[in-house]
């Protein structure tokens, strides 16, 4: 059974789900920053994923970064999967810009994360719903 990491579950929002992650807001309004953690249990690298759920997890991916980048202004989009910390696989998508308060080191550990107010998440939630709702589940 699938559980999320109570570290992710913590500092993030969630969204919905894609048919094998789980798409979750990291709750710092610094950085359009999203994660999408597959719901499958045990799993720490992509490579334990079979090749059915790994080519499905890199489409969402993609679609992701595609929505991320037609809804937000940012430079560069970031993606990673450090898990040095939440060793659960995750793959972090990161907005960035040459104007950010990072730029252009890390985004982790360089400031308190600056949380989103309600009316903001609201606001990106149904954003979701409305463009991503054909992709995923109920």
């Amino acid at each position: 059974m699938f559980e999320l990491d109570p570290r992710l579950q913590n500092d993030c929002i969630m969204l919905g789900d894609f048919p094998i992650s789980r798409l979750l807001l990291f709750n710092d309004s610094t950085y359009p920053w999203f994660i999408l953690v597959p719901r499958r249990k045990d799993i720490s690298e992509v490579y334990q994923l079979n090749g059915e759920d790994q080519r499905e997890l890199w489409q969402e991916s993609a679609l992701l970064g595609r929505w991320m980048s037609m809804t937000f202004q940012f430079d560069k989009l970031n993606i990673g999967a450090l898990g040095n910390i939440v060793r659960q696989l995750h793959l972090h998508h990161v907005g960035r810009s040459t104007t950010d308060p990072s730029w252009p080191g890390p985004v982790w550990g360089q400031h308190p994360p600056k949380p989103y107010a309600p009316d903001e998440i609201k606001k990106i939630s149904q954003q979701v719903r409305n463009d991503l709702a054909g992709f995923m589940g109920d």
